[in-house]
């Protein structure tokens, strides 16, 4: 019993060493031309096609709605819970004061994956991959405590369990890597994203209640065509911005 304890404690000792050590900054790499567009490729391999899109958009749908939980902390919010479901649907309770406070949270949804897309590129641009990848560990863990669903649960312990292993196992070169095609397919998976919800006030309107542009249009009698536009001003800045760090990385 005693030695079981102590293994788990030399364990958790060794995950937070690792954890830590990510902090420590590293030399930013420098990448061919060619290795770039295969990490886009693995990017784009994971946001488009439907096969894997199926799985990886679960992640998106994820982070989604972790934007919209950050942004309800941001301003005082209680976080009741978050679900995550199979199609790709997901769903934040919070209660707090309304006004600013619901409609801040309630806009930083769709552009949350492009704007951490956006954060993990330029980690990597300026050597701070290491600490992106630990923030990231640490912050699926604590994601953990919101969620209240079976699909929920498992897509945070799969991506946190990836997100341990790449800080506790992975050289820092390949952790950069991966930091960027993850950055790219988050990117990808926003603009793919705002497509689904721009399709849903133009074609698929019976799918509206779903829409938080809609949702935003109701409570704050601001049309939905101002609040898709946001989402698309923010997506497309920050798709912009990571293009160019990543084109800063080229070894030309």
């Amino acid at each position: 019993m005693n030695n079981a304890a102590e293994e788990l404690g030399n364990a958790a000792a060794n995950w937070w060493t690792a954890v830590l050590n990510g902090f420590t900054r590293a030399e930013v790499p420098s990448v061919s031309p060619l290795f770039l567009l295969a990490i886009m490729a693995v990017a784009v391999a994971l946001s488009i096609p439907r096969a894997s899109w199926r799985w990886f958009g679960l992640y998106v749908t994820f982070v989604h709605e972790l934007g919209h939980a950050f942004a309800a902390l941001m301003t005082g919010r209680f976080i009741h819970g978050l679900k995550i479901g199979l199609d790709h649907s997901g769903q934040l309770v919070s209660s707090g004061r309304r006004g600013f406070s619901a409609t801040w949270s309630g806009f930083w949804g769709y552009p949350a994956p492009a704007v951490v897309g956006l954060a993990l590129v330029w980690s990597v641009s300026a050597g701070w991959a290491g600490a992106a990848a630990s923030v990231g560990a640490l912050v699926l863990l604590f994601a953990l405590i919101f969620l209240r669903n079976f699909t929920g649960i498992m897509v945070a312990l799969v991506s946190a369990a990836i997100a341990q292993c790449l800080v506790m196992f992975a050289t820092a070169e390949t952790v950069g890597y991966v930091v960027l095609a993850l950055g790219i397919a988050l990117g990808v998976g926003s603009i793919r994203d705002f497509f689904k919800v721009a399709a849903v006030h133009t074609r698929r309107r019976n799918q509206l209640a779903s829409s938080d542009a809609y949702i935003l249009a109701r409570s704050t009698g601001a049309p939905s065509w101002l609040w898709l536009s946001g989402f698309a001003v923010v997506i497309a800045g920050s798709a912009a911005c990571s293009a160019y760090f990543a084109w800063g990385l080229l070894a030309l």
